[in-house]
C-alpha cells in the first residue's frame, strides 16, 4: 500500500534533522516524514578531537530518538530507488512513499573498498582513521603507541566531508610526538591528491608555514590506491600523470575515498558526477523542481562541512515553503562554508569562505592567525550550538 507524505526527507543526519526542525518551526508546518535507519546521531567534527586523545568517542553520539523534532513522522528504512516522475520513493523494506515534495539529505557514502587491502588492513597494525565511530578510538592508540618512523596522513582523490581533517590529526600526532619526546625519530607526511595544502590562498599560506615550522614533509597530486599492511607500503597514483609514490609507513591515518551514497547513483536524481543535481544557489533540483537537496550528497560547489548545512538549511526551508505556496524563489545561498582547522592542542585557525574562496569571516581580527579562542569555540561552542541550536530548529 502506497503512504502519502507532504514533505519527505531522505536522511536523519545534520542536514535532514536540521531541515525537518526548521520547517515544523513555520506557522502552517506541513507535515514532514523523515527516512533514517540509524538509532543513533553522531556529531561527527569531534571525531578529530576523539582520534587526538582529547575526548572519548561516546561524547560524539545520541540516541537518534533524542535528536528527531517533535511532530516529525519517522520511518525507520533505507531507501531502495527514487523514481521523481511519479513522486515516489521505495524502501528496502518493500514501501512505496509517495511524497509532495522530497529533501534528499542521505550525507556521503565511505569508499573504503576503493582502496586495495584498505578494508582488512584497517584498524590494526599501525593503520588508522578518524572517519568512522568504530574506528576513531583506534587512531589515538595508535599515535600514543608510536615510537618511530614514517608517519603518513593522506587526502584522497575524491571530495570528502571536512577537507581539513586529514590534516588536523596530522598536527595533533605530530604535537603529541613532541610531547613524548620522540619528535626526532619521526618523519610527518602529508600525502594529498589535492594540488596544495588548502584551497583558500590567505588559509593556505598560513598553514604551509606552519608546516615548514615544523619539518613536515609534503607530497601533493598523490591519490592512496592500495595499503600494503605485510610490507607496511602505502602506494599512491600521482593524479596529474606523473610518477606515482610508494611510501613506507610505521603508521598511516587513511581518509577513505568518499562519494554519493549507491542508491543516489543509479537514480535519475543523479547528476553526471553522481551528487543529487540541484541549483547551487536555490537547492532546488535542476530537472525535478519539486525535489529539493542540502549537505554532503548534494551537488553544491562548496565544502562538505556542518557549517555549510547550517547556512544552507534556511535557505532550502523559505524555497521549498514558496515553492509549495507558488511563490518565486529567493532564498539564495552564497556557498558558505567553514573548517576549523585544528593546529594543535589550543589552537585554531578559523577558515570561512564561500564560492569561489571568497573570504566571509565572522569575528573582527584575521582569522588566518592560531587562536585558543577558536579552539574552544570548536571543541565546546559548537558542539552545544549544534545539540542544542542547530537540530533543534533555531540556529
Amino acid at each position: 500500500m502506497n503512504e502519502r507524505h507532504d514533505v519527505l526527507i531522505i536522511g536523519g543526519g545534520t542536514a535532514g534533522i536540521t531541515v525537518a526542525a526548521q520547517l515544523l518551526l513555520r506557522e502552517a508546518a506541513p507535515r514532514v516524514t523523515i527516512v533514517e535507519p540509524s538509532t543513533t546521531h553522531d556529531y561527527q567534527p569531534l571525531w578529530t578531537l576523539v582520534g587526538g586523545g582529547v575526548f572519548p568517542r561516546e561524547m560524539s553520539r545520541r540516541p537518534m530518538a533524542d535528536v528527531m523534532p517533535r511532530g516529525v513522522i519517522w520511518i525507520r528504512d533505507r531507501v531502495e530507488t527514487f523514481d521523481p516522475e511519479k513522486n515516489e520513493v521505495r524502501t528496502e523494506g518493500g514501501k512505496t512513499l509517495v511524497y509532495n515534495e522530497l529533501v534528499v539529505a542521505a550525507g556521503i557514502q565511505l569508499d573504503w573498498g576503493a582502496v586495495k587491502g584498505l578494508p582488512e588492513a584497517l584498524g590494526k597494525g599501525g593503520v588508522c582513521s578518524n572517519y568512522g565511530y568504530d574506528t576513531v578510538p583506534y587512531t589515538w592508540e595508535t599515535i600514543q603507541a608510536f615510537e618511530g618512523g614514517n608517519a603518513v596522513f593522506t587526502f584522497p582523490a575524491t571530495p570528502i566531508k571536512c577537507a581539513g581533517a586529514p590534516q588536523k590529526i596530522m598536527y595533533l600526532a605530530e604535537e603529541t610526538f613532541r610531547r613524548r619526546g620522540i619528535r626526532e625519530q619521526a618523519n610527518v607526511i602529508y600525502a594529498s591528491a589535492t594540488a596544495g595544502i588548502f584551497g583558500v590562498p590567505k588559509y593556505a599560506e598560513a598553514l604551509n608555514k606552519i608546516v615548514a615550522k615544523r619539518n613536515i614533509e609534503t607530497h601533493f597530486s598523490k591519490s592512496l590506491v592500495e595499503v600494503r599492511p605485510q610490507s607496511r607500503e602505502a602506494v599512491f597514483e600521482d593524479v596529474s600523470g606523473s610518477e606515482g609514490l610508494v611510501l613506507k609507513y610505521d603508521m598511516i591515518h587513511v581518509t577513505p575515498p568518499q562519494s554519493a551514497p549507491d542508491f543516489i547513483k543509479r537514480s535519475a536524481l543523479a547528476d553526471e558526477t553522481g551528487w543529487v543535481g540541484v541549483d547551487k544557489h536555490t537547492l532546488q533540483h535542476t530537472r525535478f523542481p519539486n525535489v529539493f537537496s542540502l549537505g554532503d550528497c548534494s551537488s553544491l560547489p562548496c565544502s562538505k562541512t556542518g557549517a555549510a548545512v547550517r547556512k544552507q538549511a534556511p535557505v532550502l526551508v523559505e524555497n521549498l515553503t514558496a515553492f509549495r505556496a507558488e511563490r518565486p524563489l529567493t532564498g539564495h545561498y552564497d556557498g558558505y562554508a567553514s573548517c576549523p582547522l585544528v593546529t594543535g592542542y589550543g589552537k585554531v585557525i578559523l577558515a570561512e569562505f564561500g564560492y569561489d574562496g571568497v573570504i566571509m569571516e565572522t569575528f573582527p581580527f584575521d582569522q588566518a592567525k592560531e587562536r585558543y579562542s577558536m579552539y574552544a569555540l570548536k571543541a565546546y561552542g559548537l558542539p552545544n550550538m549544534y545539540w542544542h541550536g542547530m537540530l533543534q530548529g533555531r540556529v
